[in-house]
């Protein structure tokens, strides 16, 4: 069988597999191992041969996968992951989320804007979107609807702004990245600071403006007096420390992100139990959360590294790289085109499983084209974070469903995230149009330029 048209089979294949709900881990490796299958065994002019398929199909299973999780690196997931749990369950975002509701709650539109900045805080602690939605939803959706807001305000600015989670440093995503295409993990955190500011600040300044106009979708809360805004500050500084000792000595070159994240998680299991707010339940629950998150990732990881063994043999991802370099488009082009994969793809499937399914594809096609990969990382991650708040499916809205029940209907929620949509295509295109934004600080730091 021609490996190209073996290759193509074995995408078109996956993409069926998911639309009928099939986990993404066990498409993945299903495919990879029939296609290794298929691709050893019927060599091109020859007659089918099922056992040596098998044999080379198990060689590969034998080895290359266990290889691949073996990787350092990835030690940084769990420690990420089990650093946000505790966070979470120790109180520390909701104490973050309670300083700025404070600070901003008498503006119009305040609560909109402090739950924009306490998902990112949460962010900077989990690097989970899914979890940054369905934390924040809990705490500033039932207070923003208990002061009148707009449903659709109040759910959209939570679905959205958890999105922050895979692009604000330590991010999950940015770490598989660095992981799947050989690129420095500490660059790639580095570089996603300003981009996920960016974002923040402009779902703050399109929130602002809204409601300016129209003062009844957020209406403004009471002024808090300035000795309980400064008493309130007290709140922050667990998340401040945790945030600061993790990207504060990769930045500085004091220590790797692998020793970075268990450090955070370390650092975060002594501030929780020196402000007594970890008990036998609560540890519980972030040891288990961490554990069920992690086992789903590798399963993914694991089941990528199959799919991308086979897509090797079959030499399809450079014979898409060279039809798509042959077309004489401009780079840009291409990109906006695989930006629009990414959407589509977000309609049905998780970013984390996007990620991993399209990396061996499109990762060389842009290498071709000339883009830095650091670059294309940050970019990459926001085209999931659209996938992420995108309908029919919007993994991140239906977890915030999840959260607030029958008190906000699915359709009102999908309308109040279409601002934050428009204003994810403003940061796209700064951030396209301006690659510095996303290399300068990287090189600032690491480069000394």
């Amino acid at each position: 069988m021609d490996p190209t048209l073996l290759g193509a089979l074995g995408v078109g294949a996956m993409l069926v597999l998911l639309m009928f709900r099939v986990p993404i881990a066990f498409c993945m490796a299903a495919v990879g191992f029939v296609g290794m299958i298929l691709r050893v065994g019927w060599p091109e002019g020859r007659a089918f041969d099922l056992a040596r398929g098998f044999r080379a199909a198990f060689a590969y299973l034998s080895f290359e996968p266990f290889a691949f999780v073996a990787n350092f690196s990835l030690v940084t997931l769990p420690m990420f992951l089990m650093m946000g749990y505790v966070a979470y369950h120790a109180g520390f975002t909701g104490d973050v989320y309670n300083t700025v509701r404070v600070w901003f709650g008498r503006m119009k539109g305040g609560l909109a804007i402090a739950s924009v900045v306490g998902c990112a805080a949460f962010a900077a602690v989990s690097g989970s979107s899914l979890a940054t939605s369905a934390a924040m939803g809990k705490l500033a959706v039932p207070e923003m609807l208990r002061r009148k807001y707009h449903p659709g305000l109040a759910t959209g600015v939570v679905a959205a702004s958890g999105t922050l989670g895979a692009l604000i440093p330590p991010s999950v995503l940015l770490i598989l990245y660095g992981v799947f295409t050989e690129q420095s993990i500490g660059r790639l955190l580095i570089a996603a600071m300003i981009p996920g500011v960016l974002s923040a600040l402009i779902y703050m300044a399109m929130i602002w403006v809204r409601c300016a106009l129209n003062p009844e979708l957020g209406p403004p809360s009471e002024a808090a007096t300035w000795r309980t805004r400064v008493v309130s500050l007290k709140g922050t500084w667990s998340i401040i420390l945790l945030f600061t000792l993790v990207m504060g000595g990769i930045m500085l070159g004091i220590v790797t992100p692998t020793e970075a994240a268990a450090i955070g998680a370390l650092g975060a299991w002594i501030l929780g139990f020196l402000a007594k707010r970890l008990d036998r339940s609560t540890s519980s629950e972030a040891i288990t959360e961490t554990a069920r998150q992690t086992a789903n990732i590798f399963a993914i990881i694991l089941g990528a590294k199959i799919f991308v063994g086979f897509i090797s043999l079959t030499g399809f991802a450079g014979d898409l790289t060279g039809w798509a370099t042959g077309l004489d488009l401009h780079p840009l082009v291409v990109l906006l085109a695989v930006s629009l994969v990414f959407i589509f793809l977000g309609t049905f499937m998780d970013p984390l499983g996007i990620m991993l399914l399209t990396l061996p594809l499109v990762t060389p096609v842009i290498e071709h084209l000339g883009y830095d990969l650091v670059w294309f990382g940050i970019i990459m991650v926001k085209f999931l974070e659209i996938g992420l708040i995108t309908p029919p499916v919007g993994l991140n809205v239906y977890i915030l469903k999840g959260v607030v029940g029958r008190s906000v209907p699915l359709d009102v929620i999908f309308k109040g995230i279409t601002w934050f949509l428009m204003m994810d295509i403003v940061t796209l295109a700064i951030l396209i149009l301006l690659p510095q934004i996303t290399l300068w600080l990287p090189a600032y730091l690491l480069d000394g330029r």
